[in-house]
């Protein structure tokens, strides 16, 4: 799939940076490598982030080369996407998540909301199934939307693929939410 690509994926060993270099076709990075095409930073929210992962971000800043983070281990914590976010925000740089979680009725992440077209991606079934969202998502979601576009209006279409804009995806390895995402990022490239 991204084989042409040279990925690289950091992360604390919480966050499974191997299992998510393997989905993408990606080599798990222990020192900084400027010779890439993508840097995907993985975080486990119920982890944090750690001040190795902190430093290898702000390495990665001196060669401006496209970063995305990846919000995994979603399914049976407490710690949620946004709690992750909220961190990244304070010790990273601000990332833009063009996506938000929905959780079924027993609390686990099923769906993914885009902030974009308020179109639901529900992982559920399989494969995902695509619907418009209803009008309770769309004032749930509508204050992050407004910040969300705002966002994407002042950075321009390709600033992800220039190293400008930090994308934040959640993914649930088990079901598949949010795996096609990435991809459809790291095919920008």
């Amino acid at each position: 799939m991204s084989s042409d690509k040279r990925i690289h994926v950091y992360g604390h060993v919480s966050a499974q940076p191997q299992a998510i270099a393997n989905l993408f076709g990606a080599q798990l990075a222990s020192e900084v490598n400027a010779e890439s095409d993508l840097a995907i930073f993985a975080i486990n929210p119920a982890a944090g982030i750690d001040q190795n992962t902190i430093d290898q971000w702000q390495a990665l800043s001196d060669y401006q080369l496209p970063r995305l983070v990846v919000v995994n281990e979603l399914d049976g914590s407490d710690a949620d996407f946004e709690d992750a976010i909220m961190l990244a925000n304070r010790v990273l740089d601000q990332l833009v998540t063009p996506y938000l979680v929905l959780h079924s009725q027993s609390g686990s992440p099923i769906a993914l909301i885009s902030l974009d077209d308020l179109q639901i991606f529900d992982y559920s079934s399989n494969p995902p199934t695509t619907s418009q969202s209803e009008t309770e998502h769309q004032e749930l979601v509508a204050e992050f939307r407004e910040e969300y576009l705002e966002e994407m209006a002042g950075a321009g279409e390709h600033a992800f693929a220039a190293g400008l804009l930090f994308p934040a995806i959640p993914i649930v390895i088990s079901n598949g939410l949010g795996i096609n995402i990435v991809k459809d990022f790291i095919d920008q490239l």
